[in-house]
């Protein structure tokens, strides 16, 4: 049995609390996603991350270890569920500027997406990806999804927001593709995402003091971090009252222009600790990272603005509560 069925059958005979519904966690990564829509009232019955490290930290939070490379995943052996959620990554498409539709997705990680929609029918999903999507390849990409998502009859909804919209002390803007199907749900449904709170949170509210372990030497900070007086990179204390740069995977290799870094510690100058990241994508504390440092910052700089996604699950289950489906 492969790992995707070992999942499902654990899960069948797993005692769970019923959440009021069930949902999918696709490209999963440490469980942001999830965190956001257990929030919102769902039960997760089914994940899907092929990254071994994240695999761990995942297992660590969840107590299981989501199946592995959804291009092996039969749609047969996901369970039936409500809603699908996933952050697939943008690759090229091919053949994106030919406006072929569904069969354009071929080769890509979305087709995998599409042809899980097509095959057991959701009554939603929700897409996350990144801002860059829009302009992708001159707007080609984005239209050949939302043509495919078309084609497999949901109605669509995009828009890009902004985690500091949302009561997180960092700029992320994400686009947030929400569908619905039509056979389920008035064909001329309207959606409206979330507006944010407009609630400014800072960071400096989460940044720690007098740490140890995470000091940039006083050589990198002279001959390369500010080696140009033009104000890079960001460096902030207790005091800042901002929203920081967009947190990256890359973030462990010391970005000038787009890394923020703290006034602290012995050489002056430190990274953003393990619990400031965590703030930064709303995940709390205890939130468990059994990996090394520098899989931590990829984990973290790769996963969503988790109160961000959950305005957007609340909004989402809303609209189907108030449709009576769920």
């Amino acid at each position: 049995m492969s790992l995707a069925g070992v999942q499902h059958s654990l899960l069948e005979k797993k005692k769970q609390k019923k959440g009021k519904f069930t949902f999918i966690d696709l490209f999963a990564g440490i469980g942001g996603t999830r965190i956001a829509f257990e929030r919102a009232g769902g039960e997760c019955v089914f994940s899907s991350e092929w990254d071994k490290y994240c695999q761990k930290t995942y297992e660590a939070n969840f107590g299981e270890i989501p199946a592995g490379d959804i291009t092996k995943i039969q749609a047969s052996e996901i369970p039936n569920f409500d809603i699908l959620v996933g952050g697939f990554p943008c690759q090229a498409f091919s053949m994106a500027g030919k406006r072929g539709g569904f069969n354009d997705t071929r080769g890509t990680l979305f087709f995998d997406v599409a042809r899980i929609i097509k095959a057991k029918r959701p009554k939603a999903f929700l897409l996350e990806n990144v801002q860059g999507l829009v302009t992708h390849d001159g707007g080609k990409t984005l239209q050949v999804i939302l043509d495919t998502l078309n084609d497999l009859d949901y109605n669509v909804f995009y828009k890009v927001l902004n985690a500091s919209d949302f009561g997180v002390p960092q700029r992320r803007k994400r686009i947030y593709i929400v569908g619905f199907d039509k056979k389920k749900t008035p064909k001329d449904l309207k959606f409206e995402h979330p507006k944010g709170t407009r609630k400014n949170v800072y960071i400096g509210k989460f940044i720690e003091e007098n740490v140890e372990g995470y000091g940039i030497s006083e050589y990198l900070q002279k001959v390369y971090m500010f080696k140009k007086d033009d104000g890079l990179p960001e460096i902030v204390n207790k005091d800042s009252k901002k929203h920081v740069k967009t947190l990256t995977s890359t973030y462990h290799k010391i970005q000038r222009l787009t890394g923020t870094f703290v006034k602290d510690g012995k050489t002056g100058l430190r990274l953003l600790t393990v619990n400031e990241c965590k703030a930064m994508m709303g995940f709390d504390n205890d939130f468990k990272i059994p990996v090394s440092r520098t899989q931590m910052y990829r984990q973290l700089g790769n996963s969503v603005a988790i109160p961000a996604v959950e305005a957007v699950a609340k909004q989402l289950v809303k609209t189907l509560e108030d449709l009576k489906i769920v």
